[in-house]
């Protein structure tokens, strides 16, 4: 459907041109955590907020920041305006939800994320056989096409892999 694809191509441009919650918060009271594809040399900085005191804890502001293809920076800007507000609850879900949909099953790509698989505080590289369907995932759609190119899943991933991070320290 070339019609949809170009709707898509737009969306991922629109986020790269102008990407959203961009810049950084003082860190502490955030956590500041660092991603990087050694393989491409896409960096994503995720300036993560959380409300700790609220039950259930919430994500009150995130920041991004970094340098990199339109695939790793637009994937971040989404992934910023997706999580702003959420309870980690529904953030796990909703990870789960993009990673399914870029056909990651039970791991993460080697290089990406080392060393949250033993950490799995926040569980949210923990990709389930059954993706949860009921989860809406707006601009995130857009890169359902990357799927198609497996060396660009890590630049799609690499900000929700860095998120996950930063939720893992901050809640420590």
């Amino acid at each position: 459907m070339p019609g949809l694809e170009d709707l898509y191509r737009e969306i991922i441009l629109d986020h790269y041109r102008s990407p959203r919650n961009k810049g950084e918060l003082e860190s502490p009271p955030a956590t500041r955590t660092e991603g990087f594809n050694p393989l491409c040399g896409d960096e994503i900085v995720v300036y993560l907020d959380l409300d700790l005191d609220a039950d259930p804890v919430v994500v009150s502001d995130i920041k991004i920041g970094g340098q990199g293809c339109s695939i790793s920076q637009s994937s971040a800007s989404m992934m910023s305006a997706a999580v702003k507000g959420k309870t980690l609850a529904e953030v796990k879900e909703l990870t789960k939800a993009f990673k399914g949909m870029m056909s990651i099953h039970e791991q993460s790509l080697p290089g990406e994320g080392e060393g949250l698989e033993e950490s799995g505080d926040s569980g949210l590289d923990d990709v389930p056989d059954e993706i949860p369907e009921d989860v809406k995932l707006g601009d995130l759609e857009a890169l359902r096409g990357v799927v198609k190119f497996p060396v660009r899943i890590k630049c799609a991933t690499l900000s929700w892999n860095t998120l996950a991070q930063g939720i893992d320290e901050a809640i420590g």
